[in-house]
């Protein structure tokens, strides 16, 4: 279905008078990369730590869960069925009838320490990922590009990456330097290029780190608030951003479902958290959900021959 968006309304971030509730307490120590798939309106979403694939299926709110062999960081669809998930040690193809994991390329292999952390598909089946550190200390972090072409590496340098995510009209990509605290924005050209890496925003709320990004319809960029109790949402102009406040610190990305694509989901985590916070906090690693008045963007799936 095509989506649609009233300029007149894009400007406020969610619908008067809903509020956040906890869809599943599913307790994920590092929920990440929710994924709403239309066709089974179902949420997909992984706990990189707890190395769990989750399925919250919305009509019925049945929940199914899937162990993975190693840290997965992230699951996108792939054309033609099943999915690709970033594993620690690469990309991996994944079926859900027998839960089996398949090859498709290792990555980063001569950093035993790294491992893969959030995944984005474009408009184009290109699947962006990036690698970070897992001892969240030395920036032996990438990021990536996997087409037609291979995998290859895009840029460098990161300790934690996040993202990426691109504008409606594909020639914007954003990405993520957690520690640093900051938002980048490059120019991407048709053939899946970038240049022109520069700050799109600067998280300054003390003890917060940007978390995952995703694009809406609008063009706004919403952004995960690691240890921010919110969600952040950017006008693509820049600027001062709003934002949603959650019962729980550790935000970790967002993305759109529903029918209407209307439904604003939003992976957490415990991790980090001291016994004592997470009594306080005792939905911190749920999936959650609200209303928003602008719509995402559809899913894209990756387009490789494989």
């Amino acid at each position: 279905m095509p989506v649609t968006v009233d300029m007149a309304t894009a400007a406020a971030a969610v619908i008067d008078g809903a509020v956040p509730e906890c869809v599943w307490d599913v307790g994920a120590q590092l929920g990440e990369g929710p994924l709403w798939m239309a066709q089974e309106q179902a949420l997909w979403f992984v706990d990189i730590k707890g190395r769990q694939i989750h399925r919250y299926h919305e009509p019925t709110g049945e929940k199914r869960s899937w162990p993975c062999p190693e840290e997965v960081g992230f699951i996108v669809p792939l054309a033609g069925g099943q999915f690709v998930v970033g594993l620690q040690s690469g990309l991996h193809r994944f079926d859900p009838a027998d839960g089996s994991f398949t090859l498709i390329a290792a990555v980063d292999s001569h950093l035993p320490h790294n491992r893969l952390n959030d995944g984005f598909v474009d408009a184009a089946g290109r699947l962006w990922f990036g690698s970070m550190d897992n001892h969240e200390q030395k920036p032996t972090g990438s990021l990536f590009c996997f087409d037609q072409r291979g995998l290859r590496c895009c840029d460098e340098g990161y300790v934690i990456t996040n993202g990426p995510a691109a504008c409606p009209a594909g020639v914007t990509l954003y990405h993520i330097d957690t520690l640093q605290r900051l938002i980048y924005a490059f120019d991407l050209d048709q053939a899946g290029e970038l240049s022109g890496r520069r700050v799109f925003a600067q998280i300054d709320k003390p003890g917060a780190y940007p978390d995952g990004p995703t694009v809406d319809a609008a063009g706004f960029v919403w952004v995960g608030l690691f240890g921010g109790w919110g969600v952040r949402r950017y006008p693509p102009q820049g600027g001062a951003p709003e934002t949603i406040d959650l019962p729980v610190a550790n935000c970790t990305k967002v993305t759109f479902g529903g029918d209407d694509l209307r439904t604003l989901y939003i992976t957490t985590a415990w991790k980090g958290l001291s016994a004592e916070e997470r009594a306080r906090q005792p939905l911190a690693g749920g999936l959650f959900r609200i209303r928003t008045n602008t719509p995402g963007l559809p899913q894209n799936a990756v387009r490789v021959t494989l």
